[in-house]
């Protein structure tokens, strides 16, 4: 009945009222209810704080406060009201070790300042610390006790706290210090709601925020290839953050994601056991309390899944309760982790160990300490147990902690007790800013600035300054805050077993910022082999394909794709096929880009080799008949046939052979301009001929017609000499023209796919190849239709059948050129071309000489005078 009527006083006393003051008075000058509400409360808190000795502190010129977890329920599954009061009723709670040691980091720190001549000097920096229990309404009380001032001589209010155990605590607790502008700067409060300086523009912190290890877990599975992961997570927002930052950018695919809940934690932890025995993942990523970790363990030992590699957070990455538990060995065995950054502090090891009550005399939490480590007791705690309590023997004195090891003298890795240490260090430099101050000689006149005195600091000033502090540790480590923030700095751990059969913490690596370095050579993995286990959902794919994913499956999941002609992938895991560059081609692994073969037409290949046998055969052909009608120049036959038009028809189907050669071999700038020109001169010159021949026909017959004598006159020997160079002479200008305006020129045809690369002479201008195929064309199409008219004269004298005959074969060839000559690709193209030479050329040549050649060698007696002139 007496605890709750103390419970029931406790509420309904001025300190209850102090915080709805805080909380709802925001507007209301909160310094000035503090200080009228300080007076009423004082006594009560101070009977309350003295009777259970749950404070340390030291007097000075400046006062910062200090809020640490120094007892906790040893179980919080029972629910007895009692158990709830950690300050009131003592014998309920113990004593974490861990948190004693931080607490003694903050005095190390202070004293450590106290000794530097640079730093504060005049200025005596103290502390005064209070046991907030793990309990947020102890935390809030022990909170305004120090800003509303001391509880234990009600002095004068602290102007900065450092505390907040716990990302729920700092939240609570910056809200109700902020409308007073007091600076909390907490050691591991890490939620990233913290960063809000609209929010919590008073809070500061020396751990990084959960966002930055989310990240530096997802960094370390990506340097690792790791790609298919599952994942165990807490059921709130510590959890739900790790499972979006894992899988920001799609670069790493969770197979499955389970959740604990404490209140749940046992079917929780089998439900996930169950999971990740089925699971293909061989990476587990867990990111939750080291309490559910354990408890998920020891699920997974009865079940015998060792065969699988954890990633683990902050939380639970060192803790000693699943380290230390050879149970867990088996499954715990190469955990692979993120933890707060460790640090040496100078001379602290040497400080715990010569800690001794006799040294601390007003040290009850020493005192305590001192009791459960050596099982004795002091006169002044003997004093206060109550008579049913057995007690132990008094201390003799002669403890000392230099033989002890526990985690109250572990200094092997300092985490926590470094941030601490970092907090302290980031007050001192602040209050240094603020209460220095500036030569007075040196002052401008009217400058109304004041020195802040150290015993009456401005939280609100002392907050500006903490802003902009920067300063180099005695570690030599550079700090300064980030808003609220410090730069992300991480170790990297992993649990490797020792002989004996237990697990130690070994440091593999550092986080700093967004540099992850990784001994990979020292970690000791899951499997026992110092290879990389791999956990991945489809194997990397070779050089050579890409991937392609898979219609409805994460992206980490898919399909290898041979890379396409012209495309190569010449690394591990190509997303994308990269397209060879225009002069080179893949090869048939598709890993390499290599040089494109040349082609062209050239006289080393069969078809080469074919149509240059066809061009010489036409020349040697040509000359034959040339030669036949050389040595029978003087019979009717050769005459009768206009003998000068015959040879210099000759001699262009002789050149219309010939300059099909230009067309084969290597395109170089001269071979392109002078295949197409003598191309099409020697054209028009045979064509010429012809139609001169045929003109020549026609006006002979004619001139037989009564009144006609005088037309032979206009077409003797040197007007047919003449229209024949008159009409070569139009070629040779358009010729000219083309070639001097835009001419063809050599060029490397890549669009041709494959993985040659075609030399041709491309047509710069189509007009004027256009222009000398429609000249020839014309002079071609006025032959045919003058041998046409002419084809009813007498058969003996009449040689326009046979022009008609050959202008049809040649007309009809260069009809069929057109298409063909378009729709073939590269060398092909020439090869048309050259084929539409030597036919036409080949059809002038037999058409026209062939019969005539027949009778001057295998018929002579034909080739007479009589027989030319009759019908």
């Amino acid at each position: 009945m007496s605890l709750l009527f103390w419970l029931f006083t406790w509420w309904s006393s001025p300190a209850s009222s102090l915080l709805l003051l805080i909380v709802v008075g925001r507007e209301l000058g909160l310094r000035v209810g503090l200080e009228v509400a300080q007076t009423a409360m004082c006594s009560r808190w101070v009977t309350t704080v003295e009777e259970n000795n749950q404070a340390l502190s030291q007097d000075g010129d400046v006062v910062i406060g200090g809020l640490f977890n120094l007892h906790y329920l040893p179980s919080v599954t029972d629910q007895d009201f009692t158990k709830l009061l950690c300050l009131t009723v003592l014998f309920f709670c113990r004593l974490d070790l861990k948190s004693l040691r931080y607490a003694y980091a903050m005095l190390f720190a202070v004293e450590e300042i106290n000794r530097n001549t640079t730093l504060l000097p005049g200025v005596r920096l103290s502390y005064r610390i209070f046991d907030s229990c793990a309990r947020h309404p102890w935390a809030t009380q022990a909170a305004l006790s120090l800003v509303g001032g001391d509880s234990l001589t009600c002095g004068q209010p602290v102007p900065l706290v450092i505390g907040g155990a716990s990302s729920v605590t700092g939240k609570m607790l910056s809200r109700i210090l902020a409308p007073l502008s007091v600076p909390l700067i907490s050691y591991t409060s890490s939620c990233p709601c913290l960063s809000n300086r609209r929010k919590f523009p008073n809070f500061f912190r020396t751990i990084p925020s959960d966002v930055y290890q989310a990240r530096a877990i997802a960094r370390l599975a990506i340097h690792l290839h790791w790609t298919w992961v599952g994942a165990v997570v807490a059921n709130n927002d510590y959890g739900h953050l790790a499972i979006q930052r894992e899988t920001e950018g799609a670069e790493v695919c969770l197979e499955f994601t389970e959740t604990l809940s404490r209140e749940t934690i046992v079917r929780d932890a089998r439900r996930a056991a169950i999971t990740i025995q089925a699971s293909t993942a061989r990476v587990i990523l867990i990111f939750s309390w080291y309490t559910d970790v354990r408890q998920l363990f020891l699920e997974l030992v009865k079940r015998n899944v060792t065969d699988r590699q954890f990633l683990a957070s902050e939380a639970w990455s060192t803790s000693d309760d699943i380290l230390q538990n050879i149970a867990l060995s088996k499954v715990a065995s190469g955990v692979v982790g993120v933890a707060i950054r460790s640090s040496t502090i100078t001379g602290f090891e040497n400080y715990l160990r010569s800690l001794h009550p006799s040294h601390r005399p007003g040290d009850e939490l020493l005192k305590e300490f001192w009791e459960k480590e050596f099982g004795c007791s002091h006169l002044s705690s003997a004093a206060n147990r109550s008579p049913q309590t057995s007690r132990p023997p008094p201390c003799s004195g002669t403890e000392s902690l230099w033989g002890v090891q526990n985690r109250f003298t572990d200094t092997s890795h300092l985490r926590v007790t470094y941030n601490v240490y970092l907090a302290v260090y980031a007050a001192a430099h602040a209050l240094h800013s603020l209460l220095s101050c500036p030569n007075t000689d040196q002052r401008p006149a009217g400058n109304s600035s004041t020195c802040s005195s150290p015993h009456s600091i401005n939280p609100a000033e002392l907050l500006q300054h903490l802003n902009k502090v920067s300063f180099t540790t005695p570690q030599g480590e550079k700090f300064y805050f980030q808003g609220g923030d410090i730069p992300a700095k991480y170790d990297l751990v992993n649990w490797q077993t020792t002989p004996e059969g237990s697990l130690k913490l070994v440091l593999i690596g550092r986080v700093d910022g967004f540099e992850l370095h990784l001994n990979q050579s020292a970690v000791q993995w899951s499997t026992g082999s110092n290879q990389v286990p791999v956990s991945v959902c489809s194997e990397s794919c070779p050089p050579g394909t890409r991937m392609a994913s898979r219609k409805g499956e994460p992206v980490c999941c898919f399909d290898c794709v041979p890379c396409g002609e012209g495309e190569i992938s010449n690394k591990t895991g190509s997303h994308h096929c990269e397209r060879c560059p225009s002069e080179f081609w893949s090869n048939d692994e598709r890993t390499a880009c290599v040089p494109r073969q040349v082609d062209f037409l050239s006289f080393n290949e069969t078809l080469g080799i074919t149509l240059t046998a066809a061009a010489v055969s036409g020349v040697v052909a040509t000359s034959a008949v040339f030669v036949v009608f050389l040595h029978y120049r003087h019979t009717p036959m050769v005459r009768a046939n206009n003998s000068e038009l015959s040879f210099l028809l000759l001699l262009s189907l002789k050149l219309c052979f010939l300059c099909s050669l230009v067309f084969i071999g290597r395109p170089s700038l001269w071979s392109c301009r002078f295949q197409q020109a003598a191309f099409g001169i020697s054209f028009v010159l045979c064509v010429s001929c012809l139609q001169v021949k045929t003109i020549v026909v026609l006006a002979a017959f004619r001139s037989a017609r009564p009144g006609a004598g005088a037309l032979m006159k206009w077409f003797g020997p040197g007007q047919q000499r003449g229209s024949v160079c008159l009409f070569t002479s139009v070629q040779i200008i358009i010729c000219v023209i083309w070639l001097y305006v835009s001419p063809p020129v050599p060029r490397r045809d890549l669009g041709f796919k494959g993985s040659k690369v075609t030399l041709e002479c491309a047509m710069a201008s189509v007009v004027g190849f256009s222009l000398v195929l429609g000249y020839i064309g014309l002079l071609s199409c006025i032959c045919l239709l003058l041998a046409f008219l002419a084809r009813k004269l007498p058969d003996n004298f009449n040689e326009a059948k046979l022009i008609t005959f050959s202008m049809l074969i040649f007309c009809a060839v260069w009809v069929a050129f057109v298409p063909a000559y378009i729709s073939s690709p590269g060398k092909y193209a020439v090869a048309v071309e050259i084929f539409a030479i030597l036919a036409s050329s080949y059809g002038l040549l037999l058409c026209i000489f062939a019969p005539k050649c027949f009778i001057i060698l295998l018929r002579p007696e034909k080739n007479t005078k009589k027989q030319m002139m009759g019908r």
